[in-house]
């Protein structure tokens, strides 16, 4: 289980880097027009902690006494894909494509969290 979560969490991290880099070189609205109800400073702070969560993600397997970051990002990184569910649902767009994708990312995310909590803490 322990390997298994490792790798979560890489996947985790390199997909949450990936969605900061994104957020600093695109606005909320390009990205997808149901998101345009976050302002840009708060896109660009998201950006940063996202970076801020990837790092929290995989220190752990560098420095043990940081173990206790794992299961709080990985739960911020959930609570942030619950946020754009919401939005993109109060919004008038109807596709289920995102949410689902969204969802999927939440889920993976609360699976690390509660893995890491409960299943197997570091």
């Amino acid at each position: 289980m322990n390997i298994f979560l490792w790798v979560l969490q890489a996947l985790l991290a390199l997909h949450t880097a990936i969605g900061a880099v994104w957020k600093f070189s695109n606005s909320a609205e390009k990205t997808m027009p149901s998101l345009k109800a976050i302002p840009n400073g708060i896109w660009l702070g998201m950006g940063v902690f996202e970076l801020l969560l990837s790092l929290c993600l995989i220190l752990p397997a560098f420095y043990q006494p940081l173990a206790i970051l794992v299961p709080i990002a990985a739960a911020c990184v959930a609570a942030e894909m619950l946020f754009f569910c919401v939005l993109h649902v109060r919004s008038s767009h109807v596709e289920p494509g995102p949410v689902i994708y969204w969802m999927v990312v939440a889920v993976i995310s609360a699976f690390i969290s509660f893995g890491r909590f409960v299943l197997n803490p570091h």
